[in-house]
């Protein structure tokens, strides 16, 4: 049995603070001091009570506070287990993205640098895959003290979301509905965004005869961009088009083009249309494209792009887990005029 009466009992520890929070104190010295290894198990629940006379309710919640950052684990029917000795880190974050690219890697970088010294971060991928979606979640539940986690699926993913404690949950990207308690999210206002993006571009629209959203179904938020687009072309009168995809019959002089595919293919296949026709972009086609790039930036003289700031979103994501506060916020999204357009 582990020495729990010594000098360093608990209960005769810093006062100010909760009894749980003396017990996981405890048990983190005991590692650090080495007098608890990887691999130890730690006393029961019965023995912890009979020796520190502390309800199973403290227990469990000093406990579940050091499984949390990752010290400990429990072992189904089997009991408490020390999993690591690096402890220097007051958080412990558990991130799901749908997948990475440029900008996803914007946001990670950002948010690592912000944590860095203060959590763990271990990320995970779905891939729009909804059951390993729901599976990473599940399998995690009560081992991070912060969820974050990017969506973009189909189904329903409310359910599953809710099982996360509302404080340990953070939303990022897309504000999904059906969410209870009172959590975080930092998110991209879609409808808003472009509807705001496409008046600070009407100047440049004016050129150009007809107005195309490209807006694939798969997409999760299509929904949403068509909405804040038929808002602009319906207040503006500017003669517009919706398609799924790039159609080559209707492919002339004076479109001006809006496309959100996920990997740009969109982008890649009208400015091979324009070079096949002898059509110059930004004079005779124009061409919002959503999300910057390195790429975009060089491109046929560059790219316009409407660009939700990712790095932002790290810092906030980070705000709202080092001041433990609920965080709801809507992304700021930037319009940047090249070429194109």
């Amino acid at each position: 049995m582990i020495n729990f009466q010594g000098k360093n009992s608990p209960q005769k520890g810093i006062q100010s603070k909760l009894k749980y929070q003396q017990l996981a104190d405890h048990i983190t010295s005991l590692i650090e001091l080495d007098q608890l290894h990887i691999g130890d198990q730690l006393p029961s629940l019965k023995q912890l009570q009979q020796h520190l006379g502390m309800s199973k309710e403290t227990l469990l919640k000093g406990l579940n506070e050091l499984v949390e950052k990752g010290i400990i684990e429990s072992v189904y029917r089997k009991g408490y287990y020390v999993r690591k000795k690096a402890i220097h880190h007051s958080y412990r974050v558990f991130l799901l993205l749908d997948k990475m690219n440029i900008l996803r890697e914007q946001f990670y970088r950002t948010l690592f640098a912000r944590l860095e010294d203060r959590a763990d971060i271990d990320i995970y991928f779905h891939h729009h895959n909804y059951q390993v979606f729901e599976n990473l979640i599940k399998e995690n539940l009560g081992a991070y003290t912060h969820y974050v986690i990017a969506t973009f699926l189909k189904e329903d993913v409310a359910p599953v979301l809710n099982l996360i404690p509302d404080k340990k949950r953070i939303i990022i990207d897309l504000n999904e509905p059906g969410l209870l308690g009172n959590y975080s999210s930092i998110y991209q206002d879609y409808g808003h965004d472009i509807y705001h993006s496409l008046h600070q571009l009407k100047d440049e629209l004016k050129k150009y005869s007809r107005l195309i959203l490209v807006a694939h179904p798969e997409a999760v938020h299509a929904k949403l961009v068509i909405e804040g687009f038929l808002r602009y072309c319906t207040e503006i009168a500017h003669p517009y088009l919706i398609q799924s995809e790039i159609d080559e019959k209707n492919f002339q002089r004076g479109n001006a083009y809006v496309t959100f595919s996920r990997y740009d293919t969109d982008d890649v296949m009208l400015i091979k249309l324009a070079r096949k026709k002898n059509l110059k972009l930004g004079k005779d086609i124009g061409l919002i494209s959503y999300n910057d790039s390195d790429v975009k930036e060089i491109l046929e003289d560059g790219i316009t792009v409407i660009s939700t700031d990712f790095e932002a979103m790290g810092k906030t994501v980070a705000q709202a887990i080092l001041e433990e506060k609920v965080v709801v916020k809507r992304n700021p999204t930037r319009v940047i005029k090249r070429c194109s357009l």
